[in-house]
């Protein structure tokens, strides 16, 4: 594979472990409802690359839509701390698969289609 070869995948932290998947990042401040942290196997937990509280509770509530969340979310995700964050999934995806985990119902119109973007966009410039 190329040295800027990466899979960026995102899956449901509910699903069981693949051995493909691999870095396992679960990028939810909350911890998933139900799940062992024993079964969850991940390896890496950024919360400073999740979306703050207010953001979350915003989206969930009865004004929140997808574009304005999305616009939101990218204008965090532009503070130092969930920079220097970001900027470090970018280096493992730069050396190989990772997967980013999340107990979202749908993932295509959550944070994580958000933070794939971001990762696909910013590690082919």
């Amino acid at each position: 594979m190329p040295a800027h070869s990466h899979d960026v995948r995102v899956r449901r932290i509910y699903e069981p472990p693949s051995p493909d998947d691999g870095v396992r990042v679960l990028v939810d401040r909350l911890w998933p409802r139900g799940l062992a942290k024993t079964d969850a196997h991940i390896d890496e937990w950024p919360k400073a690359l999740t979306p703050s509280n207010e953001l979350r509770r915003w989206y969930h509530g009865p004004e929140g839509g997808y574009e304005e969340f999305r616009r939101r979310y990218e204008a965090e995700l532009a503070a130092p701390e969930a920079a220097a964050a970001l900027d470090r999934l970018r280096d493992l995806a730069s050396r190989g698969t990772i997967t980013l985990l999340t107990a979202a119902k749908d993932p295509a119109v959550s944070h994580t289609a958000v933070l794939e973007g971001e990762l696909e966009r910013r590690s082919g410039e």
